[in-house]
């Protein structure tokens, strides 16, 4: 999540409009999951995939790296849809287990590599924002819709508070690692124990003089960070629009066929 975020405040993409990246990335997954195509998920993908890596500057290499995370689960994922166990053999293959196959459709494999390209265009569009707006920047797009303020604040605490998880384990193993505790493998067991029993408890030690800090500078459940959102462009604007429009055209397209 820190590489995540290094990457997001790199990213030539960051002083667009963050109101403009929003609209894009959440109207395209609403598109991509509302006509469960193969082509427009293909579409997608490329598209968001060029505006992350070419546009945005984030390596390459990263960006495969975040895609196949979520691939390998919806590979998984989908075996039980591929494969049947039945009395009955199916056209793509049959495998014969006693009086039982195991088996397979053609319908059954376009079924499955539909759903895993549709999702993977989804994560996409999420990875596209996440790669090249701040979390502050995000909220403020929250914010401006008039998201429930409560619901913010939250996202918001929870987002530094993982920071503070993450950072105290970093401290934790450290500190194990210079004293030999993952030398050989009994030993990394024993302090992976140990810092499992501590680490909460630090964590909450730390969330607690962070609350404090807060209180002290006068917190009053409402949470003000500083705006960096660029002016919206116009030219923007209308490559947005017409991407959308020609992409719900060919959903409508699909629907219809």
């Amino acid at each position: 999540m820190i590489t995540i975020d290094k990457l997001c405040y790199t990213s030539k993409l960051r002083y667009v409009n963050a109101g403009e990246k929003f609209a894009f990335a959440v109207i395209t997954l609403l598109l991509c999951v509302i006509s469960r195509s193969t082509a427009v998920a293909c579409i997608v993908l490329a598209v968001t995939g060029i505006l992350t890596v070419w546009k945005g500057g984030i390596p390459l290499f990263h960006y495969i790296r975040y895609m196949m995370i979520p691939l390998a689960f919806l590979i998984l994922s989908t075996l039980a849809i591929i494969f049947h166990l039945s009395r009955t053999p199916m056209d793509l293959f049959a495998i014969p287990v006693g009086n039982w196959y195991i088996t397979s459709s053609i319908a059954t494999l376009q079924y499955a590599l539909q759903l895993i390209l549709t999702a993977l265009a989804s994560v996409s569009c999420l990875y596209f924002l996440s790669l090249s707006t701040p979390i502050p920047s995000i909220l403020e797009v929250l914010r401006k819709i008039h998201c429930p303020r409560i619901l913010i604040e939250l996202m918001m605490l929870i987002y530094r508070f993982i920071f503070v998880l993450m950072n105290t384990a970093s401290a934790i193993i450290t500190s194990q690692n210079s004293r030999l505790g993952n030398r050989t493998y009994k030993t990394s067991l024993k302090s992976f124990s140990s810092m499992a029993s501590v680490l909460l408890l630090r964590s909450f030690k730390r969330a607690n003089a962070l609350y404090d800090a807060m209180e002290s500078r006068c917190y009053d459940g409402t949470l003000h960070v500083l705006s960096e959102s660029a002016p919206p462009k116009l030219q923007h604007i209308v490559m947005i629009t017409i991407f959308e429009l020609l992409l719900f055209l060919f959903v409508l397209k699909g629907f219809f066929l």
